[in-house]
């Protein structure tokens, strides 16, 4: 099984395990009856009815005053105690006690298996009875403590846990109607009824199945959104994967809270995804994902109308004030435009279903509050994240712009020449980038770099050579185009020991393609015209790019080392130059495997003979004085 085949199979089994996973985490607490309800509050779905008959069980409440009146008619069982005189009722001060904390009016005296009830009036401790009678009176009651729990069970038991019954197709309640004690209590019922024994496992079983279905179909659409739209990211297994990741933290976590607390949803920061997306993907991709995200996560919510509501207007708002992340300053910002617009989507909504402010929960300004700062901390899952999947973010690639960083001052040190050359084709490629849709920062950071290994022997490279004999030209020509390609193993091991990005050294491995050193390969074959050559010994060892940012960088700096060799600078040599080295990387297959149109290439060339024809713009002589001053 080769390598492809496995990682399609990761790719699959990933979707499949998160679901599997996010099922399996769903809470169950309210799992058969999934309407959030509240005394007070309008119902928000539509008319709900019965669909099998079921009884109306009574509140905690209502159990508890039936229980109290049952004990206070309760008489408590007594034994005489034998041997002792029997003319005045004695019982102990504990058993006494007992009765009055329990709320008993009177006992039960079993004598011959025979019980005889007695009010409590009738009924004394030794103290009581000696105050009343003014002799001593021996205690000859004792409790039957095993006999009064009995009866008392017994009796408590016949209390019936049910008051009426709700018939099939009868209505419980309608939409908007005002949630009373009366509906809060049925609707209680109704829960209890679907969670209880009567439908047990057929019932857990089905809404799991529900559950599983409903995730798969959210994700299908994520894959089928990736496959349409953005197919290069459903080839990446480090993208798949980032992107269940993403999806398991944050359902996770809401799983987790609503599980193991009674706090709000809302205090997880959902905005996560769109932001990671974004900073690492497209806008696109970001909303679909978020999408996808709160789909999933509406099924475990206690208000998911709400919820989806307020959280899809959040994932817009962060993907939109979040266009493209190069300062840290941005992610603040956009956590307080967050905030902002959860307070305004959830008094609005409220608004909307209620018409009262006593709708709103002061509470719910709290959670908004914490989840905008736990927003904030997704700064810190960008390095994760970059370390993790080998990423890298705009905050990365501003950072290694900087023309100060030691690797590329140190380049501006020991090549000069290539320096300047980097900085020209950095130009040209953003431009070019800018042109056709293309990572504008990422081609510019590429370009920079791509380079480096020059710094090994910057003499063997003419724009280093500055009234200096070229040593290459001495050189038999094939090994002096081997020391040219050597440029880009030596560049990609110096970016490694510098712990650059991997996309960036991607930029040097691939800016020259497998193309030939074209001036030693043509000075050998003119040299030796009856011999056959070996084109790999004058030949880069590759890849091709694969990305248009690969391809217009491999066109930049091709284009940009052409119109320094130019003669005369003018718009038709300028524009001659740029059609045949572009025309030549073509026709030499170097961008086969990039996703460049033909109308890109042609934008291409239009930026880049427009900019070096202003970088070569004739410049006036300015007149000297007469005097010659």
């Amino acid at each position: 099984m080769n390598d492809k085949i496995i990682n399609r199979i990761i790719r699959i089994g990933a979707f499949a395990m998160l679901a599997a996973v996010l099922v399996l985490l769903f809470p169950r607490y309210n799992n058969s009856l999934r309407y959030h309800y509240e005394v007070g509050k309008p119902w928000a779905y539509s008319t709900l009815r019965a669909e099998y008959d079921f009884p109306i069980y009574k509140t905690d409440e209502q159990l508890a005053k039936e229980q109290e009146r049952m004990r206070s008619t309760f008489a408590p069982y007594f034994r005489y105690i034998p041997r002792v005189q029997r003319q005045v009722m004695v019982i102990s001060l504990q058993d006494m006690e007992y009765i009055q904390e329990n709320g008993y009016s009177r006992i039960s005296i079993v004598q011959n298996s025979l019980a005889k009830t007695y009010p409590l009036a009738d009924v004394y401790t030794p103290a009581s009875a000696y105050k009343r009678f003014g002799y001593e009176c021996a205690q000859n009651l004792t409790l039957d403590t095993a006999m009064t729990n009995s009866y008392l069970e017994k009796q408590l038991a016949t209390i019936s846990p049910t008051q009426g019954l709700v018939q099939a197709g009868e209505k419980i309640i309608g939409q908007g109607d005002i949630v009373t004690d009366r509906h809060y209590q049925i609707l209680q019922s109704l829960r209890r009824t679907l969670e209880g024994d009567s439908f047990g496992q057929k019932q857990h079983t089905l809404s799991i199945l529900g559950e599983a279905i409903l995730v798969l179909l959210f994700l299908s659409m994520f894959v089928l959104y990736l496959y349409v739209f953005r197919p290069q990211y459903l080839r990446s297994t480090s993208t798949i994967l980032f992107f269940c990741l993403q999806i398991l933290i944050v359902i996770g976590l809401a799983c987790c809270l609503l599980r193991f607390s009674s706090l709000s949803i809302y205090l997880i920061p959902f905005a996560w995804v769109p932001i990671l997306t974004r900073v690492f993907f497209d806008s696109r991709t970001a909303l679909f994902l978020h999408f996808t995200t709160i789909l999933i996560a509406s099924l475990i919510a206690p208000a998911p109308v709400e919820f989806f509501f307020i959280q899809i207007t959040v994932g817009m708002v962060a993907v939109s004030s979040l266009s493209d992340m190069t300062r840290r300053a941005q992610l603040v910002q956009t956590a307080g435009w967050i905030l902002l617009t959860q307070l305004i989507a959830y008094m609005a909504f409220s608004f909307a279903q209620t018409g009262v402010f006593s709708a709103i929960d002061p509470w719910m300004f709290l959670y908004f509050f914490i989840c905008a700062i736990l927003t904030i901390g997704c700064y810190g899952l960008i390095f994760v994240f970059e370390r993790m999947f080998r990423f890298i973010s705009s905050i990365t690639l501003i950072e290694l712009t900087d023309i100060n960083s030691d690797l590329l001052h140190a380049l501006a040190e020991r090549a000069p020449g290539t320096f300047q050359h980097s900085m020209q084709v950095s130009n040209l490629a953003s431009e070019a980038a800018k042109a056709v849709g293309a990572n504008t920062l990422l081609v510019r950071t590429g370009a920079l770099y791509h380079d480096i290994g020059k710094m090994t022997d910057p003499l063997y490279f003419t724009e280093n050579q500055t009234g200096v004999e070229n040593p290459l030209l001495k050189m038999d020509p094939r090994d002096a185009a081997q020391v040219i390609i050597s440029h880009v193993s030596e560049g990609e091991k110096i970016a490694r020991r510098n712990h650059l990005p991997e996309v960036i050294i991607n930029f040097i491995t691939t800016h020259h393609g497998t193309s030939l050193v074209r001036y030693f390969y043509n000075t050998w074959c003119n040299a030796h015209p009856d011999e056959p050559v070996d084109t790999r010994l004058f030949q880069y060892p590759g890849p091709k790019p694969s990305t248009k940012e690969g391809a217009i960088l491999m066109m930049a700096d091709a284009v940009e080392a052409r119109s320094r060799s130019l003669s005369e600078y003018t718009e038709a040599s300028i524009s001659n130059a740029v059609d045949k080295m572009i025309d030549a990387q073509i026709a030499d297959g170097q961008f086969a495997d990039t996703p460049l149109s033909f109308k890109d290439v042609e934008d291409i060339r239009r930026v880049f003979k427009s900019r070096l024809i202003a970088f070569n713009h004739h410049r006036i002589s300015y007149p000297t004085l007469n005097n010659g001053k």
